[in-house]
């Protein structure tokens, strides 16, 4: 009825009126029943910024920790931090580390990050991309956690905010340095959240932007469009046309994108990474590692129960480029290539249980009210094997004295000079060097080559940097805490 509010109990059973009417409001000593309940409410709604502080201040921190360490685990960081400082410059996006030269945008299409250039701006250092990712994996926390208490009740919600914020598909992806898929993340669990609540337009809104963030993504886009039409079509049928239509788009933007844009920017004129789908690996090579990541997706995260709702169709167009590509690296689980499926299977978890506690079998129903606090049980036991783990350690807040050694041998790298560098080097000069990747300068001849030498791979440093630029002379300019630096010696004017 419009205009009219009941007020329910905790069992959704109304009251019986009184006896006697009476339109005087209750004596002041008598609080309203909005008014007793507003402190609980008022701690209902700040739960899930809670659980998001938390989480941002654990994932800084191990982001933060491994950087000061010198444990940058690839090369990523490194480009894109070269591609935000363009951006910042109001620059090409262009990426050296993958060839002198290279626009990014021919590489992977992820204009999206142009939006970190104003703080790298202010703040011109890898660690800035580091908060900023630590910050939107938490965020994303926020619409997980509240549409869980909106259909669970609190403590499962908040179960299953934990649970997810430890899952381990975040924490690999926060121990992995930077990488696009950060912004993914909580659009996917804006999306999700609006489509749970029945806020189809919002759902499609917050899903479309995904064509920007990695070319990929479109396909998921589509898919969470093609969710809320399934599920809008009896109560809100209007909705259903508009849900194709943002399908259809997301799904022509992927293909233009895929086929055009980045071929576009690409200096061969096509996308470099078909060669991983197309490389003769079949679906059923790895399928031990595939299955294996399978299970780590659906039962630590969502005892199995996900598979009832129709969200997890949500994940298969990454499971599909993942398990079909013949790269290995993509079919397991570790790096960051998870990220994007936590809130599509944690939410997917939160509907089936949504719907099994309303179901006809008792021990569905049981199953469903007790695996928010398992799941949040399995995330914490599992945490003990996870990166967070590492904040437990004292040395994880310490700096070893052969980095502050390494660190000051970096140092000694004049600004702007260009430098080829491995893994360890790149993330301390990026911010201020023009840096390419070791053997891959592709003709340019650097003023210094910085190397991670840990494991004494390189014997004789001289002769592997003649190997690298025969026309060069290099000399080693220092040698501290496993790492290397050679400078060019410049020829005798005649």
């Amino acid at each position: 009825m419009h205009g009219v509010s009941l007020a329910l109990p905790e069992n959704g059973t109304p009251s019986p009126p009184s006896a006697v009417s009476t339109p005087s409001s209750p004596p002041p000593s008598t609080p309203l029943p909005e008014q007793a309940a507003s402190p609980a409410r008022s701690v209902r709604v700040r739960d899930p910024y809670v659980v998001a502080v938390l989480l941002f201040c654990a994932y800084a921190a191990l982001s933060i920790c491994r950087y000061r360490q010198l444990r940058t685990m690839s090369w990523d960081l490194g480009i894109f931090e070269q591609v935000i400082r363009a951006y910042a410059q109001l620059r090409a996006p262009v990426a050296d580390l993958k060839g002198p030269g290279v626009n990014i945008l021919g590489d992977h299409f992820s204009p999206v990050t142009a939006l970190l250039a104003p703080a790298y701006r202010l703040f011109p250092t890898p660690i800035t991309l580091l908060v900023a990712q630590a910050a939107l994996f938490a965020l994303s926390a926020i619409p997980v956690t509240r549409v869980a208490a909106r259909l669970l009740g609190r403590w499962p919600g908040l179960a299953i905010g934990v649970g997810y914020g430890l899952s381990w598909g975040v924490q690999r992806a926060v121990e992995f340095d930077f990488h696009e898929i950060a912004f993914a993340v909580p659009l996917i669990a804006f999306s999700l959240e609006a489509l749970l609540a029945h806020r189809w337009r919002a759902a499609l809104w917050w899903a479309l932007p995904l064509v920007l963030v990695k070319e990929d993504l479109g396909l998921t886009a589509a898919a969470i469009a093609l969710v809320v039409a399934v599920r809008a079509r009896r109560t809100a049928p209007r909705i259903v046309p508009d849900a194709l239509a943002v399908a259809a788009l997301a799904v022509v933007a992927a293909v233009l994108t895929f086929a055009f844009v980045i071929p576009a920017f690409n200096s061969a004129d096509t996308y470099d990474y078909w060669v991983k789908v197309d490389g003769g690996s079949g679906p059923l090579d790895g399928i031990d590692t595939k299955f294996r990541t399978l299970l780590w997706l659906l039962l630590p995260t969502t005892g199995l129960l996900a598979l009832r709702s129709p969200l997890m169709l949500i994940a298969l167009p990454t499971l599909g480029w993942r398990f079909l590509s013949s790269d290995d690296h993509y079919w397991g689980t570790d790096w960051h290539y998870s990220a994007v499926l936590m809130p599509i299977v944690t939410l997917a978890l939160v509907d089936a249980a949504e719907r099994a506690r309303r179901g006809a079998r008792p021990w569905l129903r049981s199953y469903a009210r007790h695996l928010p606090a398992a799941v949040a049980g399995a995330a914490l036991a599992l945490t003990t094997s996870l990166p967070l783990s590492a904040l437990a350690e004292p040395d994880a807040y310490r700096v070893r004295p052969e980095v502050r050694a390494a660190e000051r041998l970096l140092d000694r790298i004049p600004d702007d000079a260009t430098v080829e560098a491995n893994v360890g080097p790149i993330s301390r000069l990026t911010s201020r060097c023009r840096v390419f990747w070791v053997g891959g300068t592709r003709g340019i001849t650097p003023d210094y080559i910085a190397l991670n030498n840990g494991r004494g791979w390189v014997g004789d440093p001289v002769a592997y940097a003649k190997r690298l630029h025969p026309r060069a002379t290099y000399t080693v300019a220092g040698e501290a805490g496993g790492y290397l630096v050679l400078e060019r010696v410049a020829k005798p004017r005649t």
